[in-house]
C-alpha cells in the first residue's frame, strides 16, 4: 500500500471550470486502486438543482460516488447554494454569511475521520471570496494542507498556473503536486506549453490528462501517479 507524505490535500484550480473535480474523483479513485480508504468534502458550492432531498450539487455527488467510504451529503458538501455565481454573492442572496472558522469546522469534522486521504475541494481559483475580509485560499491556510493544483491546459495557462503556485507559495503552503488537465482539444503547442510548465512549477506533475468527450474519473485515475506527491 502506498504510504502517503499527507493525509489531507486540498484540491486548487488555476480557474473556475477547470477540472477539480473530475480530477479530485481521478486522485480518488487511483488511492482506491491501492488499496487506500478515501474521503472528500466540498465545504461551499454555488450553482445547485432542487431534489426531492433539497439542494445538490453535481461536483459534490461526483465526490461521494468517487470515494470509498460513505458520508451523508450534508457532509460532503455542507454550505450549498443554488445559483452558479461566486460563492460570497449567492450567500448574500441567501441572507447567509461565509467564514473560514465555519467552513474550517466542517473540514476538520471530515479529516478527524477514518481514511487514508481526505480531498477538500475549494471553488474557483485560489483567490476566491467568503466574505469581505476572507478568502477561500485561507481555509487552505487555517487547515495547513498540502495543495494539488489543476492547471486546466489552453491558451493562458501558464500565465494563470504560475501565478497560481506564487499565491500559493506565498501562503506558506506546500504545492504537492499537480494535474495538467486538457480542457482544449485543439490546443496549439500543447507539448510545448506543458514542458514549459513542468519547468517552472514548484511541484511534480501527477499526470497529463488529455482531453475527454464525457467526464470518466476511471479514465483520470489511469492517467495520475500519486507516488510522485511531494
Amino acid at each position: 500500500m502506498l504510504s502517503l507524505k499527507s493525509k489531507h490535500y486540498f484540491i486548487a484550480g488555476t480557474d473556475t471550470d477547470v477540472g477539480k473535480t473530475l480530477i479530485a474523483c481521478g486522485i480518488l479513485g487511483a488511492a482506491a486502486k491501492l488499496g487506500l480508504k478515501t474521503l472528500a468534502i466540498k465545504p461551499v458550492a454555488a450553482g445547485a438543482e432542487q431534489s426531492a432531498d433539497g439542494l445538490r450539487n453535481s461536483d459534490a455527488l461526483m465526490l461521494m460516488a468517487a470515494m470509498t467510504e460513505s458520508l451523508p451529503y450534508a457532509q460532503v458538501n455542507p454550505v450549498v447554494l443554488a445559483p452558479p455565481i461566486a460563492p460570497h454573492i449567492a450567500a448574500e442572496q441567501a441572507g447567509r454569511r461565509l467564514s473560514v472558522s465555519q467552513l474550517a469546522g466542517f473540514c476538520r469534522g471530515v479529516m478527524m475521520r477514518k481514511a487514508d486521504m481526505v480531498l477538500i475541494e475549494g471553488a474557483g481559483g485560489w483567490r476566491v471570496p467568503l466574505n469581505q475580509r476572507e478568502m477561500l485560499s485561507d481555509l487552505a491556510i487555517e487547515l495547513q494542507t498540502p495543495v494539488i493544483l489543476v492547471v486546466g491546459m489552453k491558451l493562458g495557462c501558464i500565465n494563470h498556473a504560475v501565478l497560481t503556485a506564487e499565491a500559493i507559495q506565498a501562503d506558506g503552503l506546500l504545492i504537492a503536486g499537480w494535474v495538467a488537465n486538457k480542457l482544449d482539444a485543439e490546443m496549439a503547442c500543447f507539448d510545448e506549453n506543458l514542458a514549459t510548465l513542468r519547468q517552472l512549477l514548484p511541484a511534480p506533475c501527477l499526470g497529463v490528462v488529455p482531453n475527454l468527450a464525457r467526464p470518466d474519473p476511471a479514465l483520470v485515475a489511469e492517467c495520475l501517479d500519486l507516488s510522485l506527491l511531494a
